[in-house]
């Protein structure tokens, strides 16, 4: 059985043969991804992994910042206006993208 620590599925296992001929697991964390738009799975522009800089350096300082791409952003904010007007219905809008436009709605 694998120490606590090595139980987590946040650890990558490989298995390795020694000189001795003996078969054991070692245990290495898996590199960081870049974080991905929910809507469209799109790699953000933008985006910095290091934590040098302030959080302004990190991130997009727009709406919806570090969360979605570009292209899902204008979508939403165009969505989110057809909303308030009145010309669409909430009922109308895809469901991944209804989560955003009802934040952008109620502020």
């Amino acid at each position: 059985m694998p120490q606590p620590r090595y139980r987590s599925n946040s650890f990558k296992k490989a298995n390795k043969i020694t000189q001795t001929k003996r078969n054991v697991i070692h245990y290495k964390r898996g590199k960081k991804s870049l974080p991905h738009c929910p809507i469209c799975r799109q790699e953000l522009n933008g985006i910095s992994l290091s934590k040098e800089g302030g959080k302004s350096r990190r991130t997009n300082s727009r709406v919806f910042g570090g969360v979605l791409c570009a292209k899902c952003t204008s979508d939403v904010i165009t969505l989110g206006s057809r909303v308030e007007r009145g010309d669409m219905k909430l009922n109308e809008i895809g469901i991944k993208q209804r989560r955003y436009v009802l934040q952008l709605v109620a502020h």
